[in-house]
């Protein structure tokens, strides 16, 4: 195969590599007396594995030229380690580690509007940072850059996608 040189052949690609890995991974379907509540489990996990593919080939796609999605790759990397740590019975440390929680973001009513403008800005960039993996150790000029490319390597995603399912379905 020649190499590729657009990211959205370099996606596809990969994610049609490792949709055919994860399916040739899928264990046997439960018996059919299964409650609903183990079947939305299932469906939920099936959801994050091929969010985590979705996502490892963007980023790998990508590759190393853009913070969002080193960042990205670090944090599957190391989501896949302690898997094979916690499938593996080894003892999990203990600590603050909480990568992997989703945070809620609460905005607070400051009671003067003056007051909201001014912090209205700060707020925003705050929820950027955390919408944009690595976002957090960003400057403003970097993450503004680092956030309209991950918009076009999710709109590319989406498509693409889009595009197998239609494929798919016909």
């Amino acid at each position: 195969m020649k190499p590729t040189s657009s990211i959205r052949t370099r996606f596809a690609y990969g994610f049609l590599r490792a949709m055919k890995r994860l399916r040739n991974r899928r264990r046997p379907a439960a018996s059919s007396s299964s409650s609903s509540s183990s079947a939305a489990r299932a469906a939920f996990g099936r959801y994050r594995k091929l969010k985590m593919v979705a996502d490892a080939s963007m980023a790998s796609a990508v590759g190393s030229r853009r913070a969002w999605s080193r960042a990205l790759l670090w944090k599957i990397t190391r989501r896949q380690a302690l898997v094979r740590r916690a499938l593996a019975g080894k003892r999990r440390r203990s600590g603050g580690d909480d990568s992997g929680i989703r945070r809620s973001v609460v905005v607070e009513n400051e009671g003067t509007q003056d007051h909201h403008h001014n912090q209205s800005g700060v707020a925003q960039t705050d929820i950027l940072r955390r919408l944009v993996p690595g976002g957090e150790s960003m400057d403003l000029y970097s993450l503004l850059g680092e956030t309209a490319h991950y918009i076009k390597c999710l709109t590319i995603q989406v498509k693409v996608m889009k595009n197998i399912v239609d494929f798919c379905s016909t």
